[in-house]
């Protein structure tokens, strides 16, 4: 095959899969974004083998979560996530302990090293909100106490998730260098915090005079790209992942974009979440799963990284209600592509065998698969009365 003929090639199996099996899901009745995930694993190198993960696959996926998380940012004002700021962080906390603890309390008792053990904890902490960033925003739920309690506790959950991580890194390496985590988690959630806080104000004031000063034919979409990638590189110095400085970017601009920029970042995510969502399908393994205790393994993985977020995410939402609750727990379960970088992290550095990071890998797509109908199911009842709230609002 010619060289050039592997990137258009590629993109043309994913996306083109991606969006058939999307269609018939929908048909189903069932959401499309699953589908779409199935589709990578239909097509992967487990099943019929036509694609394997490659560097112009993850640079789309990669893309197309942050293009993802910007339509989501856009659709979000500061001010709303600042109203269920105490919710949110409850559930966060909870949404990360709880896991934590789970993942590393079952492969201990499973007779796994310690420092295995704590590393399949770590991975079952933070939650992939894209995944369920785009179910609520394909509903037009965003704006819903639920999804706003949602997407602040993942913010939350994110700079959380980098303090578990660095000490578990550092615990693997011989010790924790406890200067160096505060020191991350301040400017993590520091540059969080300013951009949340300050943002908005910014954008209001700075972004229609440079706008009136620009020749481009688009140069709303052309300021809002800049602000998207430089706040998504100053995310990952800062410590946190990319896709916080691109959800960050899209709030401060959520009350000036005008309906253009929405429909023009509505068309790349179109193109790009594909990628993201059928990547997750690539990694979907089973042949790591060959023996019964490692099967088992992955059973109890899999279950308590479901329940250990429902339940800890819904009790720190329990002041908003029975039914707000149970949304705000089914939609902090995903863990997508944020559990497999741990488990690669833990891989690399020596402390986590192979089996082990199969099942981590296994679990991060078996919950980003179990979510949507749950977010579906949980949403179906007065879905209707919350739209028409939504509808006004805007």
């Amino acid at each position: 095959m010619p060289a050039a003929a592997q990137i258009p090639l590629s993109m043309l199996m994913v996306f083109a899969s991606a969006k058939l099996l999307s269609e018939i899901f929908e048909r189903l009745g069932q959401p499309g974004i699953v589908g779409e995930i199935l589709a990578g694993v239909l097509i992967g190198p487990h099943v019929l083998g036509w694609m394997a993960p490659n560097e112009t696959l993850r640079i789309l996926s990669d893309l197309g979560v942050m293009f993802l998380l910007f339509r989501v940012g856009l659709e979000v004002k500061a001010s709303e996530l600042v109203k269920v700021g105490g919710t949110a962080i409850l559930v966060a906390v909870a949404g990360v302990v709880l896991p934590f603890l789970c993942g590393w309390g079952i492969s201990a008792l499973w007779g796994e090293p310690r420092i295995e053990s704590i590393f399949t904890g770590a991975a079952m902490v933070a939650t992939s909100v894209g995944i369920t960033a785009q179910v609520l925003a394909g509903r037009n739920l965003l704006r819903t106490q639920a999804a706003r309690v949602i997407l602040a506790a993942a913010v939350v959950d994110d700079v959380l998730g980098l303090i578990v991580l660095a000490a578990v890194s550092g615990l693997a390496k011989g010790a924790i260098h406890y200067v160096d985590v505060i020191l991350t988690a301040a400017i993590a959630l520091g540059f969080t915090v300013f951009i949340a806080v300050f943002g908005t104000g910014a954008a209001r004031r700075l972004l229609p005079r440079v706008r009136s000063g620009l020749n481009l034919a688009e140069s709303e979409f052309a300021i809002a790209m800049t602000l998207l990638f430089a706040l998504a590189l100053l995310a990952v110095y800062a410590g946190v992942a990319a896709i916080i400085g691109a959800f960050l970017a899209g709030m401060a601009l959520s009350e000036t974009a005008e309906t253009r920029l929405h429909d023009m970042t509505s068309g790349v995510c179109e193109l790009l979440v594909p990628f993201f969502l059928a990547g997750i399908g690539l990694h979907f393994d089973l042949a790591a799963f060959a023996t019964t205790s490692t099967l088992l393994l992955t059973a109890a993985i899999v279950l308590a990284a479901v329940a250990s977020k429902f339940v800890g995410c819904g009790l720190g939402a329990a002041r908003m209600g029975r039914t707000d609750a149970i949304r705000v727990g089914v939609g902090m379960v995903p863990r997508g592509e944020v559990g497999m970088v741990v488990a690669q992290i833990g891989l690399n550095l020596g402390v986590v065998a192979s089996n082990v990071h199969a099942i981590i890998v296994f679990m991060s797509v078996a919950t980003t698969l179990i979510a949507p109908p749950l977010l579906k199911l949980s949403f179906r009842r007065a879905t209707r009365d919350e739209q028409e709230l939504v509808a006004g609002l805007g």
